[in-house]
């Protein structure tokens, strides 16, 4: 079960952190509403990184699209165009 509190409580802000933990946050309401989330630091982690990795399955998913639509590159003709843009 969600743990919600107001916004209010964080005046003694050890009590709502004392809630916190891996797999349960804390959400805090503004006027009844959902506002923000108080999560537990390496959840907080986790989350950054399946946000980098679907970032990059979208980039390479893009690529594989291109590549199918438009024709696929030659490996020494990417490698060339890298080593001139890392030259320069």
């Amino acid at each position: 079960m969600p743990n919600i509190k107001p916004v209010s409580d964080l005046r003694n802000y050890g009590e709502v952190l004392r809630d916190v933990a891996i797999g349960s946050p804390v959400f805090l309401t503004k006027n009844g509403h959902g506002r923000y989330a108080v999560l537990d630091i390496d959840e907080y982690k986790e989350y950054e990184k399946m946000l980098a990795w679907r970032k990059l399955q979208s980039d390479l998913d893009e690529g594989r699209h291109s590549g199918e639509k438009d024709g696929w590159i030659p490996a020494d003709e990417v490698r060339a165009q890298l080593e001139a843009r890392h030259r320069g």
